[in-house]
């Protein structure tokens, strides 16, 4: 019997600070891990969609590379995925352009990211490249072919529209793109800002409740045993009357492994400093390594650099071969083939 393929998966994330936190790791980044047994997985650092935003240029070098570091030191395999810089790979940019030539201008003003700033700010403090950011997204995805895309409910508007340029291109061009399902990733926690408990743990919020992965051990303790928490002293899971305790409890049952109730259970009669002081130390546990394995990687740059260069060829590979197919379909003319001789 034929070996079935593995269906294939992209996912991305931006280079936008030097560290990831909690949430990006608890949320995502763990599920990328995973997903190297059973998925032909494509993973890159999304640096071009990092400048609709102004970045500062050396410190968006750093990052990309202390990104790029960081998801190894996590478990990312470049012996079992592809790892890659989403500028190394032109093809990306190149698919985008005949993508945003299929894209309505109401569809894209209906982007909740463009949509929410426009309302906030106007439409003159919103970059054309913020207006576009969903459709090279879409492009992202489509240039690989992917099957699955591992997505949060914020991501799911933004993959419906990779479908429907998928769909539409496929009906005026012929069957060219796999239309992409989404992928949500079992086990992945929503982790929440220690200091707002109803918010999603951000780099846009305030640091005191965000965990750094590279963050100091004793930072993160401090910033865990300054959490909000709730009324009363019993320590349980309940998001709508203790959401700061459930947040910690979340948060020490995704990285020890112990079930809900069975902390709850561990910590009963107990108070809300115990729990504090004993995921302080289960965060402990877990970024030393992390975060020695990515100083290690930054002090070879060379070898990183290796690394990325290797999957970005990788990813070109199967990425040409889709933008090759799509260029002769909408009917761009052939380039001539570069001559080999010793010439002029």
């Amino acid at each position: 019997m034929a070996d079935v393929p593995l269906p294939r998966v992209l996912s991305g994330i931006q280079p936008t600070a030097g560290s990831f936190h909690l949430g990006n790791y608890l949320g995502a980044l763990r599920q990328w891990v995973s997903l190297q047994d059973s998925a032909e997985a494509f993973y890159c650092v999304v640096d071009l969609h990092a400048i609709t935003l102004p970045q500062d240029p050396a410190e968006l070098r750093r990052n990309t590379l202390a990104s790029a570091a960081q998801l190894l030191a996590l478990g990312v395999d470049p012996d079992r995925s592809t790892l890659f810089v989403q500028s190394h790979v032109p093809e990306h940019l190149q698919l985008s352009w005949v993508m945003e030539c299929l894209t309505g201008f109401g569809e894209a003003s209906r982007m909740t990211q463009f949509k929410d700033k426009s309302q906030r700010e106007g439409t003159a403090g919103a970059t054309v490249g913020l207006f576009t950011y969903p459709v090279l997204q879409a492009a992202d995805i489509l240039v690989y072919q992917a099957d699955q895309v591992p997505v949060g409910e914020d991501q799911r508007q933004h993959l419906e529209l990779t479908r429907d340029l998928a769909t539409r291109f496929n009906g005026r061009f012929g069957q060219t793109f796999t239309l992409p399902s989404a992928h949500i990733p079992t086990g992945a926690a929503k982790i929440l800002d220690l200091q707002s408990p109803d918010k999603k743990m951000s780099k846009s919020l305030p640091p005191a409740g965000c965990i750094d992965l590279l963050d100091d051990p004793a930072v993160s303790a401090k910033k865990i045993r300054s959490a909000v928490t709730d009324t009363g002293r019993e320590i349980i899971a309940d998001p709508e009357t203790k959401p700061g305790v459930t947040n910690l409890l979340t948060i020490h049952s995704a990285l020890s492994g112990r079930s809900i109730a069975e902390l709850e259970d561990s910590f009963a009669g107990r108070g809300y400093g115990d729990l504090k002081k004993e995921l302080a130390e289960v965060v402990t546990d877990f970024v030393t390594p992390v975060r020695a394995r990515t100083q290690e990687l930054l002090d070879d740059p060379a070898e990183l650099e290796r690394v990325l260069r290797a999957g970005a060829a990788r990813a070109r590979e199967v990425a040409g071969r889709t933008v090759a197919d799509v260029y002769d379909k909408v009917g761009f003319l052939a380039p001539a083939p570069r001559s080999s001789g010793a010439g002029a």
